[in-house]
């Protein structure tokens, strides 16, 4: 019975690794589908668009650059990489520190306040866009760079959360020596901890930028002038009332998207150890 069991192991071990292995490619192909259908359309002229052969027979790769001639994407992507990286920047800055207070400074209410911090992840972005736009209108940003920076600069209940997380993984010894050393609050954050805090810092920044890259309903809200405007409101004036160019569309969409590509390939290994160790890996 012992020695059934045990020829019948290593059959269901390859059984279940063939089933793990199938549903990966499955997911791994919805997730890629999309992309490969959207960079056929961009090489198919206008009227071959909806025919079902995936490889065009005479790629049109001058649709990438009618692009730039229809409207000045080169400059709505400088714009958004622009307000990304403010944001980004801001977001990183502000959440370590508050992240670095929630988990190792310790005063009164600290747990109270940030359960009531993290209980505003629960607001819907919907409810908070009227009052941003009243108050960004008293302000007198309304269509200017600083509409699309200053919201998302100081920080966010996710972004806390994540570096919080990161650093109640950080051994307390370091803390320790470092006041030892005769090192104050500040220095322990910023030449202690946050140097350890690499990873999570990551994976808060890649968040960020895509966020902030995709974003749409807030420039939609904010911006009129052209010259200001981001890529997805590029991709938006590519569509008409009556009529879409959609091989135009797709390649301005690939044109959009492959700057994430890029940054997720660069910080893909410490993304994904920043997730293992933020406590955001299911672990």
């Amino acid at each position: 019975m012992t020695s059934g069991r045990a020829r019948r192991e290593p059959i269901r071990r390859l059984w279940h690794g063939a089933l793990a292995y199938a549903a990966l490619v499955v997911i791994g192909w919805c997730a890629v589908a999309p992309i490969l259908w959207a960079l056929a359309a961009s090489l198919k002229t206008e009227g071959a668009v909806s025919d079902p052969n995936p490889i065009p027979a005479h790629p049109q790769w001058s649709n990438y650059g009618r692009v730039f001639a229809v409207v000045p994407l080169g400059r709505m992507l400088l714009n958004t990489a622009g307000y990304a990286a403010c944001v980004t920047a801001g977001q990183v800055l502000f959440c370590s520190l508050a992240g670095y207070a929630f988990a190792r400074l310790r005063f009164p209410g600290r747990e109270a306040l940030f359960v009531a911090y993290l209980a505003t992840l629960m607001v819907p972005l919907t409810v908070t866009v009227i009052p941003q736009f009243v108050l960004m209108r008293r302000l007198g940003w309304v269509d200017t760079p600083w509409a699309m920076i200053v919201p998302g600069l100081f920080g966010s209940a996710f972004g806390t959360y994540l570096m919080r997380q990161f650093f109640r993984t950080l051994p307390a010894e370091l803390e320790e020596a470092a006041i030892l050393d005769g090192c104050t609050t500040w220095q322990i954050y910023w030449r202690v901890l946050l140097p350890h805090a690499r990873p999570a810092i990551t994976v808060l920044a890649v968040l960020t930028w895509i966020t902030v890259w995709n974003d749409f309903l807030w420039p939609l809200v904010m911006i009129q002038r052209t010259e200001i405007a981001t890529a997805t409101l590029g991709l938006v004036q590519l569509q008409g009332q009556y009529h879409t160019d959609w091989s135009l569309l797709m390649a301005a969409a690939l044109l959009a998207l492959t700057p994430l590509l890029l940054v997720y390939a660069v910080a893909q290994k410490t993304f994904v150890r920043g997730i293992a160790q933020s406590g955001l890996g299911g672990r």
